[in-house]
Protein backbone atom coordinates (compact mmCIF):
# COMPACT_ATOMS: atom_id res chain seq x y z
CA UNK A 1 0.00 0.00 0.00
CA UNK A 2 1.65 3.75 -1.05
CA UNK A 3 1.37 6.58 1.07
CA UNK A 4 -1.22 8.11 -1.10
CA UNK A 5 -3.78 5.15 -0.84
CA UNK A 6 -3.01 5.57 3.19
CA UNK A 7 -4.29 8.81 3.60
CA UNK A 8 -8.09 8.17 3.79
CA UNK A 9 -7.39 5.60 6.33
CA UNK A 10 -5.44 8.63 8.46
CA UNK A 11 -8.21 11.39 8.01
CA UNK A 12 -10.57 8.22 9.56
CA UNK A 13 -8.25 7.78 12.25
CA UNK A 14 -8.24 12.11 12.84
CA UNK A 15 -12.12 11.52 13.70
CA UNK A 16 -11.35 9.78 17.28
CA UNK A 17 -10.75 11.13 20.21
CA UNK A 18 -7.86 12.55 21.33
CA UNK A 19 -5.18 10.34 23.34
CA UNK A 20 -5.73 13.20 26.00
CA UNK A 21 -9.71 12.96 26.02
CA UNK A 22 -9.32 8.63 25.94
CA UNK A 23 -7.39 9.29 29.32
CA UNK A 24 -9.18 12.13 31.17
CA UNK A 25 -12.67 10.00 30.27
CA UNK A 26 -11.28 7.27 31.85
CA UNK A 27 -9.23 8.98 34.92
CA UNK A 28 -12.71 10.73 35.89
CA UNK A 29 -14.82 7.37 35.56
CA UNK A 30 -12.34 5.51 37.82
CA UNK A 31 -12.21 8.92 40.49
CA UNK A 32 -15.98 8.37 40.14
CA UNK A 33 -15.78 4.56 40.89
CA UNK A 34 -13.01 5.31 43.40
CA UNK A 35 -14.71 7.93 44.98
CA UNK A 36 -18.21 5.94 45.54
CA UNK A 37 -15.92 3.01 46.77
CA UNK A 38 -13.81 5.40 49.57
CA UNK A 39 -17.51 7.07 50.85
CA UNK A 40 -18.91 3.82 51.11
CA UNK A 41 -16.13 1.78 52.67
CA UNK A 42 -15.84 5.10 54.86
CA UNK A 43 -19.34 4.90 56.04
CA UNK A 44 -18.54 1.10 56.84
CA UNK A 45 -15.87 1.54 58.21
CA UNK A 46 -17.03 4.19 60.67
CA UNK A 47 -19.76 2.05 61.64
CA UNK A 48 -17.46 -0.82 61.97
CA UNK A 49 -14.93 0.64 64.34
CA UNK A 50 -18.13 2.50 66.34
CA UNK A 51 -19.53 -1.02 66.84
CA UNK A 52 -15.99 -2.47 68.01
CA UNK A 53 -15.47 0.89 70.20
CA UNK A 54 -18.64 -0.17 71.73
CA UNK A 55 -18.16 -3.73 72.28
CA UNK A 56 -14.30 -2.81 73.24
CA UNK A 57 -14.53 0.04 75.37
CA UNK A 58 -18.06 0.39 76.93
CA UNK A 59 -19.88 -3.48 77.17
CA UNK A 60 -16.69 -5.79 77.59
CA UNK A 61 -15.28 -3.45 80.85
CA UNK A 62 -19.12 -2.90 81.54
CA UNK A 63 -19.23 -6.54 82.02
CA UNK A 64 -16.34 -7.20 83.32
CA UNK A 65 -17.15 -4.55 86.18
CA UNK A 66 -20.99 -6.20 86.57
CA UNK A 67 -18.78 -9.27 87.73
CA UNK A 68 -16.42 -7.77 90.00
CA UNK A 69 -19.00 -6.48 91.82
CA UNK A 70 -21.25 -9.32 91.93
CA UNK A 71 -17.72 -10.91 93.75
CA UNK A 72 -17.62 -7.53 96.09
CA UNK A 73 -20.89 -8.09 97.20
CA UNK A 74 -20.60 -11.81 97.74
CA UNK A 75 -17.41 -11.43 99.33
CA UNK A 76 -19.21 -9.31 101.71
CA UNK A 77 -22.29 -12.04 102.44
CA UNK A 78 -19.66 -14.67 102.94
CA UNK A 79 -17.07 -11.47 105.53
CA UNK A 80 -20.85 -11.05 107.39
CA UNK A 81 -21.78 -15.17 107.60
CA UNK A 82 -17.98 -15.72 108.56
CA UNK A 83 -17.78 -13.83 111.26
CA UNK A 84 -21.74 -14.78 112.71
CA UNK A 85 -20.07 -18.46 112.60
CA UNK A 86 -16.69 -17.88 114.35
CA UNK A 87 -18.02 -14.68 116.26
CA UNK A 88 -13.95 -13.53 114.96
CA UNK A 89 -13.49 -9.86 113.63
CA UNK A 90 -11.08 -11.07 111.45
CA UNK A 91 -13.76 -12.95 109.39
CA UNK A 92 -15.07 -9.00 108.64
CA UNK A 93 -12.08 -8.78 106.12
CA UNK A 94 -13.31 -9.87 102.73
CA UNK A 95 -16.36 -7.75 104.50
CA UNK A 96 -15.05 -4.44 103.88
CA UNK A 97 -13.01 -5.05 100.79
CA UNK A 98 -16.13 -5.65 99.10
CA UNK A 99 -17.48 -2.97 100.18
CA UNK A 100 -14.77 -0.85 99.30
CA UNK A 101 -14.89 -2.88 95.74
CA UNK A 102 -18.54 -2.12 95.05
CA UNK A 103 -18.34 1.32 95.34
CA UNK A 104 -15.33 1.31 92.82
CA UNK A 105 -17.26 -1.12 90.10
CA UNK A 106 -19.94 0.66 90.93
CA UNK A 107 -18.49 4.02 90.08
CA UNK A 108 -16.89 2.77 86.83
CA UNK A 109 -20.11 0.75 85.53
CA UNK A 110 -22.17 4.52 86.24
CA UNK A 111 -20.51 6.61 82.79
CA UNK A 112 -20.34 2.70 80.58
CA UNK A 113 -24.18 2.51 81.14
CA UNK A 114 -24.63 6.16 80.12
CA UNK A 115 -27.12 5.47 76.88
CA UNK A 116 -28.74 2.12 78.66
CA UNK A 117 -31.35 3.15 81.25
CA UNK A 118 -32.57 -0.45 81.76
CA UNK A 119 -29.10 -1.49 82.49
CA UNK A 120 -29.00 1.87 85.09
CA UNK A 121 -32.20 0.92 86.85
CA UNK A 122 -31.23 -2.74 87.00
CA UNK A 123 -28.09 -1.57 88.62
CA UNK A 124 -30.13 1.29 90.67
CA UNK A 125 -32.13 -1.49 91.99
CA UNK A 126 -29.10 -4.02 92.32
CA UNK A 127 -27.61 -1.48 94.82
CA UNK A 128 -31.01 -0.36 96.74
CA UNK A 129 -31.15 -3.92 97.81
CA UNK A 130 -27.66 -4.32 98.86
CA UNK A 131 -28.22 -1.14 100.89
CA UNK A 132 -31.16 -2.92 102.50
CA UNK A 133 -29.56 -6.16 103.31
CA UNK A 134 -26.95 -4.02 104.54
CA UNK A 135 -29.06 -2.01 106.49
CA UNK A 136 -30.89 -4.86 107.82
CA UNK A 137 -28.72 -7.51 108.17
CA UNK A 138 -24.86 -7.10 107.74
CA UNK A 139 -24.43 -3.88 109.86
CA UNK A 140 -26.94 -5.15 112.98
CA UNK A 141 -25.02 -8.45 113.07
CA UNK A 142 -21.55 -6.83 112.82
CA UNK A 143 -22.59 -3.83 115.59
CA UNK A 144 -24.05 -6.22 118.03
CA UNK A 145 -26.22 -4.28 119.23
CA UNK A 146 -29.18 -6.10 119.52
CA UNK A 147 -29.76 -9.59 118.70
CA UNK A 148 -28.73 -10.76 115.52
CA UNK A 149 -30.71 -11.30 112.74
CA UNK A 150 -30.85 -15.00 111.77
CA UNK A 151 -28.61 -16.02 108.87
CA UNK A 152 -31.26 -17.00 106.79
CA UNK A 153 -33.06 -13.88 106.73
CA UNK A 154 -29.42 -12.63 105.64
CA UNK A 155 -29.55 -14.83 103.40
CA UNK A 156 -32.90 -14.42 101.78
CA UNK A 157 -32.00 -10.27 101.92
CA UNK A 158 -29.39 -10.78 99.87
CA UNK A 159 -30.63 -13.63 97.46
CA UNK A 160 -33.09 -10.38 96.23
CA UNK A 161 -30.02 -8.55 94.95
CA UNK A 162 -29.44 -11.35 92.86
CA UNK A 163 -32.40 -11.09 90.47
CA UNK A 164 -31.64 -7.25 89.34
CA UNK A 165 -28.22 -7.92 89.05
CA UNK A 166 -29.06 -11.19 87.14
CA UNK A 167 -31.26 -8.27 84.82
CA UNK A 168 -28.12 -6.06 84.92
CA UNK A 169 -26.22 -9.19 82.82
CA UNK A 170 -28.53 -9.25 80.94
CA UNK A 171 -28.83 -6.11 79.14
CA UNK A 172 -25.04 -5.68 79.13
CA UNK A 173 -25.34 -9.21 77.54
CA UNK A 174 -28.18 -7.84 75.37
CA UNK A 175 -26.30 -4.74 74.23
CA UNK A 176 -23.41 -6.86 72.98
CA UNK A 177 -25.28 -8.80 70.87
CA UNK A 178 -27.15 -6.21 69.58
CA UNK A 179 -23.36 -4.30 68.83
CA UNK A 180 -21.66 -7.65 67.77
CA UNK A 181 -24.28 -7.86 64.66
CA UNK A 182 -23.93 -4.56 63.76
CA UNK A 183 -20.05 -5.26 63.98
CA UNK A 184 -21.02 -8.45 61.93
CA UNK A 185 -23.28 -6.46 59.06
CA UNK A 186 -20.26 -3.88 58.79
CA UNK A 187 -17.71 -5.92 57.47
CA UNK A 188 -19.98 -7.43 55.64
CA UNK A 189 -20.21 -4.57 53.69
CA UNK A 190 -16.51 -3.93 53.81
CA UNK A 191 -16.81 -6.80 51.88
CA UNK A 192 -19.32 -5.96 49.12
CA UNK A 193 -17.64 -2.77 48.79
CA UNK A 194 -14.21 -4.53 48.35
CA UNK A 195 -15.62 -7.00 45.99
CA UNK A 196 -17.46 -4.33 43.69
CA UNK A 197 -14.80 -1.84 44.10
CA UNK A 198 -12.19 -4.53 42.70
CA UNK A 199 -14.67 -5.58 39.67
CA UNK A 200 -15.54 -1.95 39.13
CA UNK A 201 -11.71 -1.11 38.51
CA UNK A 202 -11.17 -4.26 36.83
CA UNK A 203 -13.30 -3.36 34.06
CA UNK A 204 -12.53 -0.21 33.52
CA UNK A 205 -9.07 -0.87 33.32
CA UNK A 206 -10.12 -3.33 30.68
CA UNK A 207 -12.38 -0.65 28.65
CA UNK A 208 -9.30 1.93 29.42
CA UNK A 209 -6.92 -0.86 27.69
CA UNK A 210 -8.87 -1.95 24.99
CA UNK A 211 -9.61 1.78 24.18
CA UNK A 212 -5.92 2.55 24.57
CA UNK A 213 -4.71 -0.41 22.21
CA UNK A 214 -7.49 0.83 19.66
CA UNK A 215 -6.72 4.85 20.05
CA UNK A 216 -3.29 5.08 20.69
CA UNK A 217 -1.15 1.72 20.82
CA UNK A 218 -1.80 0.77 17.58
CA UNK A 219 -0.64 3.82 15.73
CA UNK A 220 2.03 3.94 17.89
CA UNK A 221 3.38 0.38 16.72
CA UNK A 222 3.24 1.85 13.35
CA UNK A 223 5.09 5.35 14.39
CA UNK A 224 7.68 3.04 15.87
CA UNK A 225 8.09 0.49 12.83
CA UNK A 226 8.32 3.74 10.76
CA UNK A 227 11.14 5.41 12.81
CA UNK A 228 13.03 1.98 13.15
CA UNK A 229 13.14 2.16 9.57
CA UNK A 230 14.78 5.73 9.36
CA UNK A 231 16.94 5.28 12.56
CA UNK A 232 18.55 2.23 10.47
CA UNK A 233 19.48 4.67 8.03
CA UNK A 234 16.29 4.43 5.34
CA UNK A 235 16.41 8.31 5.49
CA UNK A 236 13.92 8.56 2.54
CA UNK A 237 11.23 6.39 3.94
CA UNK A 238 8.05 8.70 5.07
CA UNK A 239 6.08 8.26 8.12
CA UNK A 240 2.80 7.81 7.70
CA UNK A 241 0.92 9.78 10.27
CA UNK A 242 -2.41 8.38 11.83
CA UNK A 243 -4.11 7.76 15.05
CA UNK A 244 -4.78 10.68 18.14
CA UNK A 245 -4.01 14.29 17.03
CA UNK A 246 -0.98 13.86 19.55
CA UNK A 247 0.06 10.75 17.27
CA UNK A 248 -0.19 12.29 14.34
CA UNK A 249 1.70 15.67 15.53
CA UNK A 250 4.50 13.43 16.31
CA UNK A 251 4.63 11.68 12.84
CA UNK A 252 4.54 15.16 11.50
CA UNK A 253 7.61 15.93 13.57
CA UNK A 254 9.17 12.61 12.79
CA UNK A 255 8.77 13.65 9.13
CA UNK A 256 10.48 16.84 10.00
CA UNK A 257 13.30 15.67 11.85
CA UNK A 258 14.12 13.18 8.95
CA UNK A 259 14.24 16.03 6.52
CA UNK A 260 16.24 18.16 8.66
CA UNK A 261 19.07 14.91 9.58
CA UNK A 262 18.64 14.46 5.49
CA UNK A 263 19.93 18.20 5.28
CA UNK A 264 22.45 17.90 7.99
CA UNK A 265 23.54 14.55 7.40
CA UNK A 266 26.24 15.93 4.40
CA UNK A 267 27.66 18.49 6.68
CA UNK A 268 27.66 15.95 9.52
CA UNK A 269 30.14 13.73 7.74
CA UNK A 270 31.86 16.44 6.26
CA UNK A 271 32.23 17.74 10.20
CA UNK A 272 33.31 14.50 11.00
CA UNK A 273 36.24 13.94 8.83
CA UNK A 274 37.44 17.12 9.56
CA UNK A 275 37.17 16.11 13.10
CA UNK A 276 39.16 13.06 12.79
CA UNK A 277 41.93 14.56 11.01
CA UNK A 278 42.49 16.90 13.86
CA UNK A 279 42.27 14.32 16.29
CA UNK A 280 44.61 12.32 14.04
CA UNK A 281 46.72 15.88 14.04
CA UNK A 282 46.43 16.15 18.03
CA UNK A 283 48.04 13.23 18.58
CA UNK A 284 50.64 13.18 16.59
CA UNK A 285 51.36 16.37 17.69
CA UNK A 286 51.16 15.44 21.27
CA UNK A 287 53.63 12.41 20.67
CA UNK A 288 56.30 14.85 18.86
CA UNK A 289 55.80 16.98 22.00
CA UNK A 290 56.64 14.41 24.37
CA UNK A 291 59.52 12.96 22.14
CA UNK A 292 60.48 16.65 22.32
CA UNK A 293 60.82 16.62 25.90
CA UNK A 294 62.77 13.78 25.87
CA UNK A 295 65.44 14.23 23.48
CA UNK A 296 66.16 17.81 24.46
CA UNK A 297 66.07 17.00 28.30
CA UNK A 298 68.53 14.26 26.93
CA UNK A 299 70.63 16.35 24.72
CA UNK A 300 71.11 19.18 27.23
CA UNK A 301 72.89 17.13 29.44
CA UNK A 302 76.52 16.98 27.94
CA UNK A 303 76.52 20.75 27.60
CA UNK A 304 75.28 21.35 30.84
CA UNK A 305 77.39 19.04 32.53
CA UNK A 306 80.29 20.70 30.72
CA UNK A 307 79.02 24.05 31.77
CA UNK A 308 78.89 22.74 35.11
CA UNK A 309 82.30 20.99 35.45
CA UNK A 310 83.97 24.02 33.94
CA UNK A 311 82.41 26.42 36.23
CA UNK A 312 83.35 24.16 39.76
CA UNK A 313 87.16 23.73 37.80
CA UNK A 314 87.16 27.96 37.98
CA UNK A 315 85.49 28.01 41.54
CA UNK A 316 88.42 25.55 42.90
CA UNK A 317 91.17 26.83 41.24
CA UNK A 318 90.86 31.43 41.82
CA UNK A 319 88.79 31.16 44.79
CA UNK A 320 90.28 33.73 47.02
CA UNK A 321 92.57 35.16 44.27
CA UNK A 322 90.21 37.48 42.86
CA UNK A 323 88.04 39.74 44.64
CA UNK A 324 84.59 38.50 46.82
CA UNK A 325 82.19 39.86 44.24
CA UNK A 326 84.18 37.35 41.52
CA UNK A 327 83.66 34.63 44.28
CA UNK A 328 79.95 35.11 44.54
CA UNK A 329 79.56 35.59 40.54
CA UNK A 330 81.35 32.02 39.57
CA UNK A 331 79.01 30.60 42.62
CA UNK A 332 76.60 32.16 41.44
CA UNK A 333 76.80 30.28 37.89
CA UNK A 334 77.89 27.13 39.88
CA UNK A 335 74.29 27.21 41.59
CA UNK A 336 72.75 28.03 38.46
CA UNK A 337 74.44 25.04 36.67
CA UNK A 338 73.52 22.76 39.39
CA UNK A 339 70.07 23.79 39.66
CA UNK A 340 69.86 22.88 35.87
CA UNK A 341 71.21 19.95 35.90
CA UNK A 342 68.76 19.22 38.38
CA UNK A 343 65.81 20.18 36.16
CA UNK A 344 66.99 18.35 33.40
CA UNK A 345 67.52 15.28 35.46
CA UNK A 346 63.78 15.33 36.92
CA UNK A 347 62.43 16.66 33.43
CA UNK A 348 63.87 13.45 31.86
CA UNK A 349 62.63 11.22 34.40
CA UNK A 350 59.30 13.05 34.47
CA UNK A 351 58.89 11.84 30.71
CA UNK A 352 59.76 8.40 31.06
CA UNK A 353 56.90 7.48 33.17
CA UNK A 354 54.85 5.25 31.37
CA UNK A 355 57.00 5.34 28.19
CA UNK A 356 57.32 2.01 26.86
CA UNK A 357 55.38 -1.26 26.66
CA UNK A 358 55.76 -2.25 30.41
CA UNK A 359 52.82 -3.80 31.46
CA UNK A 360 51.41 -3.08 34.86
CA UNK A 361 51.79 -6.31 37.18
CA UNK A 362 51.44 -6.91 41.04
CA UNK A 363 53.83 -5.52 42.88
CA UNK A 364 54.11 -5.47 47.05
CA UNK A 365 53.89 -1.90 48.26
CA UNK A 366 55.80 -2.98 51.33
CA UNK A 367 58.53 -3.82 49.54
CA UNK A 368 58.42 -0.52 47.24
CA UNK A 369 58.38 1.14 50.85
CA UNK A 370 61.57 -0.65 51.95
CA UNK A 371 63.41 0.22 49.02
CA UNK A 372 62.32 3.79 49.49
CA UNK A 373 63.48 3.50 53.02
CA UNK A 374 66.81 2.14 51.65
CA UNK A 375 67.32 5.58 49.57
CA UNK A 376 66.42 8.16 52.10
CA UNK A 377 68.53 5.78 55.02
CA UNK A 378 70.79 9.52 54.96
CA UNK A 379 67.75 11.53 55.30
CA UNK A 380 66.06 9.72 57.64
CA UNK A 381 68.79 8.87 59.76
CA UNK A 382 69.71 12.93 60.08
CA UNK A 383 66.31 13.92 60.86
CA UNK A 384 66.02 10.94 63.69
CA UNK A 385 62.43 10.80 61.23
CA UNK A 386 60.30 7.42 62.52
CA UNK A 387 57.61 5.46 60.37
CA UNK A 388 55.01 3.74 61.61
CA UNK A 389 52.96 1.92 58.90
CA UNK A 390 49.97 -0.71 58.63
CA UNK A 391 49.95 -3.93 56.40
CA UNK A 392 50.36 -2.62 52.93
CA UNK A 393 48.69 -5.14 50.04
CA UNK A 394 50.14 -6.08 46.65
CA UNK A 395 48.76 -3.97 44.43
CA UNK A 396 48.82 -3.50 40.36
CA UNK A 397 51.79 -1.11 39.36
CA UNK A 398 55.30 -0.97 38.74
CA UNK A 399 57.93 -1.65 41.36
CA UNK A 400 60.56 1.26 40.20
CA UNK A 401 57.54 3.87 40.06
CA UNK A 402 55.77 2.82 43.32
CA UNK A 403 59.02 3.05 45.00
CA UNK A 404 59.49 6.73 43.46
CA UNK A 405 56.18 7.59 45.26
CA UNK A 406 56.80 6.84 48.35
CA UNK A 407 60.37 8.38 47.72
CA UNK A 408 59.13 11.30 47.43
CA UNK A 409 56.13 11.64 49.53
CA UNK A 410 58.27 10.44 52.68
CA UNK A 411 61.59 12.68 51.28
CA UNK A 412 58.80 16.03 51.06
CA UNK A 413 57.63 14.63 54.92
CA UNK A 414 61.62 14.58 55.99
CA UNK A 415 62.11 18.29 54.00
CA UNK A 416 59.16 20.36 55.44
CA UNK A 417 59.51 19.34 58.82
CA UNK A 418 59.34 21.39 62.11
CA UNK A 419 61.33 21.46 65.20
CA UNK A 420 60.22 17.98 66.25
CA UNK A 421 61.79 14.88 64.67
CA UNK A 422 59.25 13.73 61.90
CA UNK A 423 56.44 10.76 62.21
CA UNK A 424 55.49 9.56 59.13
CA UNK A 425 52.89 7.09 59.10
CA UNK A 426 51.72 4.87 55.91
CA UNK A 427 48.53 3.20 55.89
CA UNK A 428 46.12 1.13 53.64
CA UNK A 429 42.78 0.60 53.41
CA UNK A 430 40.85 -1.47 50.53
CA UNK A 431 37.59 0.22 49.10
CA UNK A 432 36.15 -2.28 46.37
CA UNK A 433 38.90 -2.68 43.75
CA UNK A 434 40.91 -0.14 44.78
CA UNK A 435 43.81 0.33 48.37
CA UNK A 436 42.86 3.56 49.34
CA UNK A 437 46.83 4.73 50.70
CA UNK A 438 47.55 7.60 52.71
CA UNK A 439 50.68 9.00 53.68
CA UNK A 440 50.35 11.63 56.87
CA UNK A 441 53.13 13.65 58.58
CA UNK A 442 53.59 15.82 61.15
CA UNK A 443 55.42 18.84 59.26
CA UNK A 444 54.58 22.15 58.65
CA UNK A 445 51.65 21.17 56.05
CA UNK A 446 49.87 22.88 52.88
CA UNK A 447 47.57 25.47 53.13
CA UNK A 448 44.10 24.24 51.55
CA UNK A 449 44.41 26.84 48.81
CA UNK A 450 47.29 25.25 47.44
CA UNK A 451 45.88 21.95 47.26
CA UNK A 452 45.93 21.33 43.55
CA UNK A 453 49.09 24.08 42.49
CA UNK A 454 51.51 21.66 44.64
CA UNK A 455 50.60 19.01 41.95
CA UNK A 456 51.67 20.93 38.67
CA UNK A 457 55.12 20.32 37.46
CA UNK A 458 57.78 22.87 39.09
CA UNK A 459 55.22 24.80 41.00
CA UNK A 460 56.55 26.13 44.33
CA UNK A 461 55.45 27.47 47.73
CA UNK A 462 59.01 28.02 49.17
CA UNK A 463 61.90 29.30 48.21
CA UNK A 464 65.08 27.72 46.87
CA UNK A 465 67.42 29.34 49.92
CA UNK A 466 64.71 27.69 52.79
CA UNK A 467 63.66 24.44 51.36
CA UNK A 468 65.68 23.06 47.98
CA UNK A 469 64.51 20.80 45.76
CA UNK A 470 63.13 21.51 41.74
CA UNK A 471 59.14 21.49 42.34
CA UNK A 472 58.61 17.98 40.22
CA UNK A 473 58.15 15.25 43.12
CA UNK A 474 54.26 15.57 43.87
CA UNK A 475 53.79 16.22 39.71
CA UNK A 476 55.56 13.29 39.34
CA UNK A 477 53.42 11.36 41.51
CA UNK A 478 50.67 12.40 40.40
CA UNK A 479 51.76 11.25 37.19
CA UNK A 480 52.89 7.72 37.98
CA UNK A 481 49.57 7.30 40.04
CA UNK A 482 47.35 8.27 37.21
CA UNK A 483 49.28 6.35 35.16
CA UNK A 484 48.19 3.01 37.26
CA UNK A 485 45.06 4.32 36.92
CA UNK A 486 44.77 6.18 40.14
CA UNK A 487 44.40 9.36 41.88
CA UNK A 488 46.35 11.22 44.34
CA UNK A 489 45.25 14.22 46.04
CA UNK A 490 46.20 16.12 49.41
CA UNK A 491 43.53 15.54 52.57
CA UNK A 492 42.56 19.29 53.52
CA UNK A 493 40.96 18.47 56.03
CA UNK A 494 44.11 17.01 57.93
CA UNK A 495 45.66 19.56 60.56
CA UNK A 496 48.34 18.35 62.02
CA UNK A 497 50.73 18.00 59.08
CA UNK A 498 50.79 17.29 55.13
CA UNK A 499 48.04 14.16 54.74
CA UNK A 500 48.14 12.79 50.87
CA UNK A 501 45.78 10.11 50.16
CA UNK A 502 46.46 8.01 46.58
CA UNK A 503 44.32 5.16 45.39
CA UNK A 504 45.88 1.86 43.21
CA UNK A 505 44.44 -1.15 41.55
CA UNK A 506 43.83 -3.85 43.35
CA UNK A 507 46.23 -6.52 41.94
CA UNK A 508 43.48 -9.27 40.80
CA UNK A 509 41.51 -6.67 39.66
CA UNK A 510 40.41 -5.60 36.32
CA UNK A 511 40.43 -1.00 36.25
CA UNK A 512 37.23 0.53 37.35
CA UNK A 513 36.95 4.12 38.36
CA UNK A 514 38.87 5.27 41.09
CA UNK A 515 37.11 6.34 44.86
CA UNK A 516 36.42 10.22 44.68
CA UNK A 517 38.61 12.08 47.25
CA UNK A 518 35.37 13.88 48.60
Amino acid sequence: MTVQEARPVADGAGNRWPLGRIIAVAMVTLGVVLLAAVVIGAIALDNLGSARSRVVNVLDPAATHRALLYAAMLNQETGVRGFLLSGQHSFLGPYYAGLTSQRAQASALQPLLADMPRARADLAATLRYMDKWRTSYATPSIEGKKPAPPIALGKAAFDSVRAPLAMLQGDITGQRQLALTRLSSSVEVLDIVGIASAVALILVVLAFGVSLRAAAIAPLSRLADDARKVVSGDFEHEVDPSGPKEIHALAVDVNRMRDRILRELSAVRTANIELASRASDLERSNAELEQFAYVASHDLQEPLRKVASFCQLLQRRYIGQLDARADQYIEFAVDGAKRMQALIDDLLAFSRVGRGDRQLAPVSSASALSQARVNLTAELRKSAAVIETTELPTVLAEFSLLTSVFQNLIGNAVKFRTDEPPRIRITAERQDDWWLFSVADNGIGVPSEYADRIFVIFQRLHDRATYAGTGIGLAMCRKIVEHFGGRIWLDASYQNGAKFCFTLPVASSAEKEPPSDD
